[in-house]
């Protein structure tokens, strides 16, 4: 597999921005590598590091198993032709074991430099159900980065972080919680090895949690503005503090395009503006409407100088 240094550390693995890429399709729930060429060119010309597929900004659990390994292959092979080395993480989860155990054998064609398993889906679990979860993916040959995102399923507890970064197949964490003490909790956890990576994935925090000591962060909205995303980190990383401030209120200003149409259709219908994305998403999200197109476009206006282009 690609990136065998980043892949036995995650601080090196998480650092820098990894974008939660959206997943292009040529038709409706039909995901299509040759479709993300042109916005995988983009992000790498931005400066962004890393991928993340198949997330929620990536639809993924939306999408059938049989249906992931073509693109996930795909849009690695190219990443790595743009990029060299950029780390491509897949996300995994799924509500039961037996399901992440089939997305992650779908996906190992791709050759991820790391698994993203979030806690199981549907139904509350007992806290020893979710440390087996994770502990189900120890036999295989890539490791694997928690995911917390407890919106979408079973909340990572202090007292359950504090068992999974014991695990030593887990190298990391992306945390979009949103929770700042359990952001803590969670670096504080994270820094009893030295080679466990902390990433933020809630992007109006990303510069917090930068400041708190995260390797990296995954935000959805360096789809749209991943130059900006990309100079907070810099800025950040060289002591550039009001630098750092600016573009997190950029990023923050990109964000209020969620308040015409929230979620994944707003952005694939701004990156299709730009011709870098198909509208297309999976059932059952629908494109947005001519009206919310024009909402975009005008909310969006002032900010084009940031945003990505082709």
């Amino acid at each position: 597999m690609s990136g065998q240094d980043a892949r036995t550390d995650g601080r090196a693995l998480l650092a820098g921005v990894i974008v939660p890429l959206v997943t292009p399709m040529h038709r409706p729930g039909q995901p299509s590598a040759r479709a993300a060429r042109p916005l995988l060119a983009a992000l790498a010309a931005a400066g962004a590091r890393g991928l993340m597929l198949f997330g929620s900004n990536g639809e993924g659990p939306l999408l059938p198993t049989a249906l992931l390994g073509e693109f996930a292959t795909g849009v690695a092979r190219r990443w790595r032709e743009l990029t060299g080395s950029g780390p491509v993480l897949v996300n995994v989860t799924a509500p039961g074991t037996a399901e992440v155990l089939e997305r992650a054998a779908a996906v190992r064609c791709a050759e991820p430099d790391a698994l993203v398993l979030g806690p199981p889906l549907y139904f509350h679990h007992r806290h020893d159900e979710i440390v087996a979860h994770y502990a189900a993916l120890a036999g295989l040959d890539t490791p694997v980065v928690a995911y917390h995102a407890p919106r979408y399923g079973n909340p990572l507890t202090p007292a359950l972080l504090d068992e999974l970064t014991a695990l030593t197949h887990l190298v990391g964490l992306k945390d979009s919680s949103g929770d700042p003490g359990l952001f803590r909790h969670a670096l504080a956890a994270a820094r009893r090895r030295a080679d466990f990576g902390i990433s933020q994935g809630a992007e109006r925090q990303a510069l917090d949690a930068l400041r708190l000591g995260a390797d990296g962060v995954v935000p959805g909205v360096a789809n749209l503005a991943p130059g900006t995303a990309v100079e907070l980190f810099r800025a950040h990383r060289e002591g550039r503090n009001d630098a750092a401030r600016r573009a997190q209120h950029v990023l923050d200003e990109v964000l209020a395009l969620h308040t015409v149409r929230p979620g994944v259709p707003a952005v694939k219908a701004v990156l299709a503006d730009r011709g870098l994305c198909p509208p297309h998403a999976a059932a059952p999200f629908t494109p947005c409407s001519a009206a919310e197109r024009q909402a975009l476009r005008a909310l969006l206006a002032p900010l084009d100088a940031h945003l990505i282009r082709a």
